[in-house]
């Protein structure tokens, strides 16, 4: 595994990491409008239908999750902290995502209790609070305008690299989000964990995390390996959690990869060594070496080694032309960002280090900590 030409500083590995298949095919605009960006969750269980907690289904729209939490705590007369929700949403999106509230002890019109940024769609009784982290993943329709005018073109210009992105996925970046605009989380980071607010130190750590394994993310995608197992890797199941270590390599390991069935990993850091081995984890001390001062906040925090997949598997992919640009389907698991995958097919104006406009699935499944993402 060759080391990369030239080795990142944190700020371009959080918003500027390699990409995998060479230049954007084409520049378009993301995001004109609110409904440019639509993300859908999918839960990936059915609600009880009995219990002392109430499932919504919400459509927000230009209104963040917090917000949403405190609307829907308001109106059920309970604390804020009684809300869950299973990740956070862009606010620059129409976004359905479903909430958990305790039951209330006078009835409610629920879809009444809204207004213009934010529906209940769905109520259901359920048995528990829902859970950062607990759903399946997200469905994305994401409009493209041609910076052109033409979105018959643009949909040519794209077709071949959307092929490649189904076959092959796309490197399993946390997206700028993570990172806080402009990279002011990375920054934060340096400051004494007193000086921040409760909320603040999770949302740094989480990105002094994430800004570790862009890193060695992005040395496997210059070395060409962030798609291939190699001896020393610890392989994960597609969609799963499950870990097994690649002591050897054969066909059918390599078919199963190729297929997208099992994919390579990369750390989430926590105390102690990662538990790759040979050229692997000589790569990821490599670059912790790098990162000395991030690696010691993880483990300082009590974080424990944990692993992520390098590489995204982007399902249900689909693209439509219209007048003047495209509409792209897809969906991901849970964890996983749009951007991801956005940067790999379009430039945006703007785009390059510092932008953060593309959106992501589940910006912050993990905070204060990573629970698998």
């Amino acid at each position: 595994m060759s080391r990369s030409r030239r080795e990142l500083s944190a700020r371009e590995a959080a918003l500027a990491p390699p990409r995998a298949l060479g230049p954007p095919a084409a520049a378009g605009v993301l995001r004109q409008q609110t409904e440019d960006f639509v993300v859908e969750e999918d839960l990936g269980f059915a609600p009880a239908g009995a219990g002392e907690q109430l499932l919504l289904r919400v459509r927000k729209r230009n209104a963040n999750t917090p917000w949403v939490a405190r609307e829907l705590a308001r109106i059920a007369g309970c604390r804020p902290g009684d809300v869950g929700y299973a990740g956070l949403k862009d606010r620059r999106a129409v976004a359905v995502q479903w909430f958990s509230v305790p039951r209330p002890r006078v009835a409610i019109d629920w879809h009444c209790a809204g207004g213009s940024d934010l529906e209940v769609l769905e109520v259901h009784p359920h048995t528990r609070k829902l859970p950062r982290g607990a759903l399946a993943g997200n469905h994305f329709t994401v409009r493209i305008r041609s910076a052109a005018g033409d979105g018959a073109h643009l949909a040519a210009l794209i077709a071949p690299r959307l092929e490649q992105i189904a076959r092959h996925g796309v490197p399993n970046y946390f997206g700028p989000q993570r990172f806080g605009r402009d990279g002011a989380n990375l920054v934060a980071a340096g400051a004494s964990r007193q000086r921040l607010r409760p909320q603040e130190r999770g949302f740094v750590l989480s990105a002094t995390r994430s800004v570790i394994f862009n890193a060695v993310l992005a040395e496997r995608v210059a070395a060409g390996s962030w798609r291939e197992l190699r001896c020393g890797d610890l392989a994960n199941l597609d969609g799963r959690g499950s870990l097994f270590p690649v002591d050897a390599l054969d066909s059918s390991l390599a078919g199963r990869c190729e297929r997208l069935e099992i994919h390579p990993t990369g750390p989430l850091w926590g105390a102690g060594l990662p538990r790759t081995r040979a050229v692997v984890l000589e790569l990821e001390s490599r670059v912790a070496a790098r990162f000395a001062g991030e690696c010691a906040r993880c483990a300082a925090a009590g974080l424990q080694q944990e692993r992520r997949s390098l590489r995204l598997r982007v399902q249900e992919l689909s693209c439509s032309a219209e007048a003047h640009a495209v509409v792209l389907r897809f969906r991901l698991g849970r964890g996983s960002f749009a951007t991801a995958v956005l940067r790999e097919l379009i430039a945006t104006p703007g785009d390059g280090e510092g932008s953060a406009h593309a959106g992501d699935a589940d910006r912050c499944l993990d905070q204060p900590a990573d629970s698998s993402t």
